[in-house]
């Protein structure tokens, strides 16, 4: 495992970087770095699960371990979807994190990505595009 970090400033408020997080229209805007055409199911409720899925109907799920609007969410991540079916993998400390500080100029935003070893290159090459997709999401709308 291997703990990465990721930050952009952004001139928006926290709630509109979080509206741009977390809802179905703008996690589909910015995720698009990561897979074209990803989307998710679930609530981005404490305790819940949240299925991250490609057009094909594969992708990753997570447990939401933390939400606390407008600042923090913190996700487990438990296992790979495989032609929609479920397939846990005991990934125990693999987690993603998402901080959102106001400060003058907006809101400093971080992700904290703790990646099993063989998602390190994806992540660090994927992450500073999502974060730009964010910025500019966040900053024109």
């Amino acid at each position: 495992m291997k703990l990465l970090e990721f930050t952009k400033q952004i001139n928006a408020a926290p709630e509109k970087v979080w509206e741009v997080l977390f809802t179905q229209d703008g996690y589909r805007k910015w995720s698009s770095a990561m897979n074209e055409g990803t989307y998710f199911e679930g609530n981005w409720e404490q305790g819940s699960i949240m299925r991250f899925l490609d057009p094909k109907n594969n992708g990753m799920y997570n447990l939401v371990e933390e939400n606390i609007p407008n600042k923090v969410l913190k996700m487990k991540h438990l296992g790979w979807i495989l032609d929609g079916e479920l397939s846990p993998q005991g990934w125990e400390d693999s987690t993603v994190h998402y901080l959102l500080e106001p400060n003058e100029n907006g809101t400093l935003l971080t992700a904290q990505v703790n990646s099993l070893d063989e998602f390190v290159d994806f992540f660090n090459t994927k992450y500073p595009q999502n974060f730009e997709n964010i910025k500019k999401l966040s900053e024109s709308e």
